[in-house]
């Protein structure tokens, strides 16, 4: 352990606080036992002020987890996702999510001022989806798409 009369961090804190929750959860701590001791985390100034709130806790164990299933055998029916025809699903994605933003930001200014403002829109999702649309048709490729083939295999 660190010299105890260095000042604890934020992130220090911040661990102490998340191993008094699971000594909590485990059932070594009652409720009102937290509270006070997570007051104290956040007022405690040193490393060692820190070490005393837990001394008389096991070090906690990271929990193991849960076994994952298989992953799904990738589908050919999806050929827009990742993949097929180069599209990108992440941008497109980003693209959508940003049009449904600023299509509400204008439609609610427009509602609040009664009267329907210059679409403005369209200079945020318009190029984008353009580029987007293009990287899709052409697969994303560039001129040197077939020399870096040629240098891989």
């Amino acid at each position: 352990m660190p010299e105890p009369h260095l000042r604890a961090s934020d992130a220090d804190r911040s661990a102490v606080a998340v191993a008094l929750g699971e000594h909590m959860a485990a059932g070594r701590l009652t409720l009102a036992e937290y509270e006070e001791r997570l007051t104290h985390v956040y007022e405690t100034k040193t490393l060692g002020g820190l070490a005393a709130l837990t001394a008389d806790l096991p070090p906690t164990t990271p929990t193991a987890a849960p076994p994952t299933a298989e992953p799904a055998p990738a589908r050919a029916s999806a050929p827009c996702r990742r993949g097929g025809w180069g599209g990108d699903g992440q941008a497109w994605d980003a693209w959508r999510r940003t049009a449904i933003i600023v299509l509400a930001i204008w439609a609610v200014t427009s509602l609040a001022t009664w009267q329907f403002i210059n679409f403005w829109p369209i200079w945020v999702i318009g190029p984008w989806g353009a580029v987007l649309l293009a990287r899709t048709v052409t697969g994303g490729r560039d001129g040197n798409h077939d020399e870096r083939h040629r240098i891989r295999a």
